[in-house]
């Protein structure tokens, strides 16, 4: 009997160390999450009627992740992502393509763009004249 009651002493110690949690000066600190390959870009890319961002409900909004690949629910996120990195991510140098002609009917539209460019803060809101207009800037970033 004492033998057995050693036995059961010993196999509960033994549970008890292997399967219970560490205390006291042995349990580590987490591990720093490791750093990506990729900073990230990743933007928020919304639009709306109006003549500014802070006076115009958002009509429709997409996503644009461009690092490490094109995703998101933009449209057409791999060529947005392309004609941004050729922009340097600066909205300001997307330029309106010459071949599309638009109406001049004043009926404004508000676009921001919010996130990260490559581990960069971005906050981007620009009004165009029309839907038309808006579309001609760049061939792809504001086609959504």
């Amino acid at each position: 009997m004492p033998n057995t009651a050693r036995w059961a002493a010993t196999l509960t110690l033994t549970a008890t160390a292997v399967c219970a949690p560490p205390t006291g000066a042995a349990v580590a600190a987490p591990a720093a999450a490791p750093s990506g390959l990729y900073a990230p870009s990743a933007l928020v890319l919304t639009m709306g009627h109006g003549d500014t961002a802070a006076a115009v409900t958002p009509e429709r909004a997409v996503t644009l992740t461009c690092a490490p690949t094109a995703s998101g629910t933009h449209p057409a996120a791999s060529r947005a992502c392309a004609e941004l990195r050729a922009a340097g991510g600066d909205f300001d140098l997307l330029v309106p393509t010459g071949d599309v002609k638009c109406t001049k009917q004043y009926d404004p539209v508000v676009v921001t763009v919010e996130g990260v460019w490559r581990g960069q803060r971005v906050a981007y809101e620009r009004t165009f004249a029309n839907e038309c207009v808006k579309s001609t800037y760049g061939t792809a970033v504001f086609t959504f």
